[in-house]
This record gives structure tokens, C-alpha cells and sequence, in this order.
């Protein structure tokens, strides 16, 4: 049987491996390969049969992955660019959700005027007619769909947004600002951060699940984005007036979550932060915790700028990253 880059080699495709010595490495058990596109940015994911959904940042495009490993664009291009802090904008998240298939679209990019599509939830048919299903967010990062029902993270707000089909939302939960000690916001700047202050950061939420009808929100913490600063916290899907129950800390910028058969987390940090370098190379992972335990196993380490996880069946995973690479990794069968 060919590998997966023979595969993608002859089906006529330029597509390349990370660069030399800079590729990650994975834990003992799983056996990884990577396929780049270069000049993508890919951010979210969702199996759709046999095929893999991506959405492309660089372009605006939507791009479906079939068994043979070609990527075809489809839909519209949405609105895309860079946001106020340099980062990447636009479609960042599709699902399937019945006979449509549904955007989470970003923020309006820096150079464009503000259009229908932006800070939406849109949903896209087979013949291609985009509809908005509601764009009353700031910046819906991720969400996921149960039982018809839109689960939605508003990164810009900091809440958990319900959204009926129809458009009718309501907010579940709204997350308050984040302490952090001086001592450790003095490691990124001494003269700035003071002995005996603290300081107060946005708790942007980001990646969302759902495990036994609770809710689990990564929280990635706002600038400056202090190294173990990140939390998954968690609130009963039905919404309520409970606070939201501490699940982990000590992360280091967590942006997406996953749940895998056995209904252990996977948990992916974006990585460590420094004001000169910004995000740095290679500080990225994906962990594994366990549901029974809560031990943590970094599964897959060394990734730069990572920004999605996906469970695509009992065997294998499935990681995203902002260079245009998809990791793929495979449980090893035992001997």
C-alpha cells in the first residue's frame, strides 16, 4: 500500500513535508505524517463522510480533502485578511449540520469594509447560496452543533452563545477577566509590570466540546498571553447560573478541544508567547487527558502556530496549523 505522500505526489499535487529539522515529534504509539500546502493557512476542520472539511485563511476558501488526498476549493471566497493584531481572518470554522453546511466567519479584515458575511454564522447549500443564519457576534471562533443547535464561542465577547437555527441566540455564559500576578507578566516586561500589582487580562474563549452533556471551553487568555496562564473550564450545556467548574489549568494558550471514543480531552496549545518573536516556533502541542485519571500525555509536541484538532474516527487524529500544514496521526497497532 503507498504511503499518504506517495498518494498525494501522484495525484499530480505540490505538496511538500515541514521544513528540515523542524518537524514535530510524537509520543511512542502513533505514527504522524504531515502534508503542507504552501501559502495556506488552515484553521478548522469537521469530517464530512469520507472527506475532510478545511477552511483556508490565506484565501477564504473552503477545501475538501477526499480518501486520495486531493483538495478541491468550493463556495465562495469569504472575506479574509489579517485582523487589528496582524493575525489571520476569515472562515475559521465548517460543519456539516444536515443538508447545509455551516461558517463560522471572523473578524472583518483591517483593510476591507465591514460586508453581510463578516462576524457570522452562515450556512452554505449544495447549490452554493450562502444565507446568514445570524451576525450578531464580534468574533465567533469555534462552535460545535447538537441536536440542531448551535453551540457558538464569541472569542471578541467572551461568552457561550445558543443559537437556534432560525437565528434566535441567547448567551449561556459570559467569562470574566482573568487575574494574573505581576511576578509572572514581569518576565515579558520588568519595567512595565510592578512587584505587588496585579493585572487583569480578557479571558477569550476559544475551542469548544461537549462531553457528557457538559460543555468544555478552552479559555486562551488575552495579551500578553502568559505562559501557563490557559484553562479548560466547564458549564452544563443546558446553560444556567452555575459558575464555570475549573477542569485544567497551567495551560499555555489552549485553542482548540476535542473528545476522543474513550471521552478523554485532547487539548491543542497554540503555544508560548514572547513580545519581540510573537508566538514562538515549535511551542506548540497537543495533549491528551485522561477521563478517568486526569493524567496528561503530550501526544504530538514541536508544532508552530497549531490551530485545530480533529477526532476523525477510533484511530486517528487529525491537527491543523496556520503554516498550511495538516499533521496526520495514527494509533500503532500493537504486534
Amino acid at each position: 500500500m503507498r504511503s499518504l505522500r506517495a498518494v498525494m505526489v501522484a495525484a499530480g499535487l505540490l505538496f511538500l513535508t515541514g521544513e528540515a529539522g523542524a518537524e514535530p515529534t510524537v509520543a511512542s504509539g502513533y505514527r504522524l505524517e504531515t502534508v503542507s500546502v504552501p501559502g495556506a493557512a488552515f484553521s478548522g476542520m469537521s469530517r464530512d463522510g469520507e472527506d475532510l472539511l478545511v477552511t483556508d485563511l490565506a484565501s477564504g476558501r473552503l477545501y475538501r480533502r477526499g480518501p486520495r488526498g486531493k483538495f478541491t476549493a468550493f463556495g465562495p471566497a469569504f472575506p479574509h485578511g489579517v485582523d487589528v493584531i496582524g493575525d489571520p481572518t476569515g472562515p475559521y470554522r465548517v460543519v456539516r449540520a444536515g443538508d447545509v453546511l455551516v461558517v463560522a466567519q471572523g473578524w472583518t479584515p483591517v483593510d476591507s469594509d465591514e460586508g453581510p458575511f463578516d462576524h457570522a454564522l452562515v450556512a452554505l447549500d449544495g447549490a452554493g447560496k450562502v444565507r446568514v443564519i445570524s451576525s450578531d457576534f464580534w468574533n465567533p471562533f469555534d462552535f460545535i452543533v447538537a441536536d440542531g443547535i448551535y453551540y457558538v464561542i464569541d472569542s471578541a465577547r467572551n461568552t457561550v452563545e445558543r443559537v437556534q437555527p432560525d437565528g434566535r441566540k441567547d448567551t449561556i455564559m459570559t467569562f470574566r477577566r482573568m487575574g494574573e500576578e505581576a511576578r509572572a507578566l514581569r518576565k515579558l516586561s520588568p519595567t512595565e509590570f510592578t512587584e505587588g500589582k496585579s493585572y487583569e487580562v480578557d479571558a477569550v474563549p476559544t475551542g469548544i466540546g461537549l462531553r457528557d452533556a457538559r460543555l468544555y471551553i478552552a479559555l486562551f487568555g488575552g495579551f500578553p498571553f502568559v505562559a501557563g496562564a490557559g484553562k479548560i473550564v466547564s458549564i452544563p450545556r443546558a446553560g444556567g447560573p452555575s459558575m464555570p467548574r475549573l477542569d485544567i489549568e497551567g495551560l499555555n494558550a489552549p485553542v482548540s478541544i476535542a473528545v476522543d471514543g474513550d471521552g478523554d480531552l485532547l487539548v491543542l496549545e497554540h503555544g508560548t508567547f514572547d513580545q519581540k518573536e510573537g508566538f514562538r516556533n515549535g511551542s506548540g502541542r497537543l495533549l491528551k487527558l485522561d477521563k478517568m485519571t486526569g493524567r496528561q500525555t503530550v501526544i504530538l509536541d514541536g508544532l508552530t502556530r497549531p490551530v485545530s484538532v480533529l477526532v476523525w474516527d477510533e484511530q486517528r487524529l487529525v491537527v491543523s496549523d496556520l503554516r498550511g500544514n495538516l499533521h496526520f496521526l495514527a494509533r500503532e497497532l500493537a504486534r
